[in-house]
Order: structure tokens, then sequence, then C-alpha cells
């Protein structure tokens, strides 16, 4: 995962006259990026509110859970069970989405580098586009990104130049829940099966916790033929 943060320091002071004191105000790419801004402020999440919103939006019984059948619908959420589902009980409550976005603001991620891999069949898919939309309750604050898969079926994720925030962003992802859309049209029609495109069932979370994209491994979909 390469990730641009701002890391600000401050040295104290010494009585030794060859010391004096130091504000450090460092910008660092780490992950052996280089050449692009560091200084990339976090997207204006807002826990209670974005919390509430996921609930407006999946909590369709009002028993204050996301669950079952409506975590089925919820491929976002459901694909975020490993960190969101705090106190396991198989459920995502109103506290615990609040929570989730409060540790991407406390991570300090302004963008972060994501790769993935397409696979059909247990081979690696090339030519296939990957599209992250974000969750519709974080849709106000981070960006849609997408790929396409070379030959070897990785594909780069990043927000298109013209969507970025500003001029100077780099490439890559905002931390946050995402949906996930695959497609590889081909002349006589869509050649991925729809639960992975228009009626998908995947979701993705960027996260420096998260099992898939806090690796330094690419996350994985497992898709079929139409």
């Amino acid at each position: 995962m390469s990730l641009y943060v701002r890391i600000k320091s401050e040295m104290p002071k010494l009585k030794s006259e060859s010391c004096c004191v130091c504000v450090l105000l460092v910008d660092l790419v780490l992950a052996g990026c280089s050449g692009r801004p560091g200084a990339i402020d976090v997207p204006a999440f807002r826990p209670g509110y974005h919390a509430g919103r996921a609930m407006e939006l999946y909590d369709t019984d009002g028993d204050g859970f996301v669950a079952g059948e409506e975590l089925e619908n919820a491929p976002g959420l459901k694909a975020t069970m490993s960190t969101l589902d705090t106190d396991g009980d198989g459920k995502v409550s109103e506290a615990e989405v609040a929570a989730r976005v409060k540790a991407w603001i406390d991570s300090g991620i302004g963008v972060t580098g994501c790769r993935c891999v397409v696979k059909m069949g247990g081979k690696r898919l090339a030519g296939a586009v990957v599209s992250l939309e974000p969750d519709p309750f974080l849709e106000d604050v981070i960006q849609t990104g997408s790929g396409k898969t070379a030959r070897t079926g990785e594909a780069m994720l990043t927000i298109p130049k013209e969507d970025r925030p500003t001029t100077d962003f780099p490439p890559g992802m905002r931390a946050g829940i995402y949906i996930v859309r695959i497609t590889k049209p081909a002349a006589d029609g869509e050649t991925i099966a729809a639960e992975f495109n228009e009626e998908t069932v995947l979701g993705l979370q960027i996260a420096m916790d998260d099992p898939q994209t806090g690796s330094t491994l690419p996350a994985e979909f497992e898709v079929e033929a139409r």
C-alpha cells in the first residue's frame, strides 16, 4: 500500500548553544513513491453523520442493526465485517460504523495506492474493468476510482484525473468503503455475470487495517462468466 501523509513533530528546546528549537513539518511519501505532493488531506468524514446515513439506507426493519438479508444487500458493509463488527455478533450497529469512519480519520491517510487481481475459473483475467464506487452513505465525501486489468490480471485503481479534488492530487484512492463492479464487454455483450456488475455482490474497504488492502498484496476478486 502506497500512502501520502502529513506528519508534524516538534523538537524540544535544548540548553546547548549548538542546538536550537526545531519545528519540523515533514511531507512524506511512503512505500517507495516520490515526486508527488505529500500533504494530502484526509477526506472530510463525519462519523456520526455517515453512520446515520448507513443505517437509513440499510437498516430497513428499523431495529438498530444491519444484519441477515439487510447485510446481503449492503455488499460494502459485508466486505468490511472483519474490522467493522467489533463485538462479533454478526450485525452492524450505528456505533460500529461511526467507529470505523473515525478509524479512517485517525489513520491520517489522504490517498493510497490500491491494486487488485481479477480471476475467472481460477485464472487471471486480462481486460476487465474494475470500478470502485463509494458506498452510497459515503458518496458525498470520497470519489469513484477504476482500473483495467493487464495481462497479469492485475489493475491499479485510481481516481480519474478529472474527478480528483485538486489538479496536483496524486494517483490513488481514498480510504473508505466501496461497491465493486467488474465488467468485460465483448462484441455480443457483457461477458461477466451480473452479480459482479449490474447486480453486484462485491464490496471493498480501503484502510490500513483491512486484511486485503492493508497488506502489500493486491485485493482479489473471483468472477464468473455470464
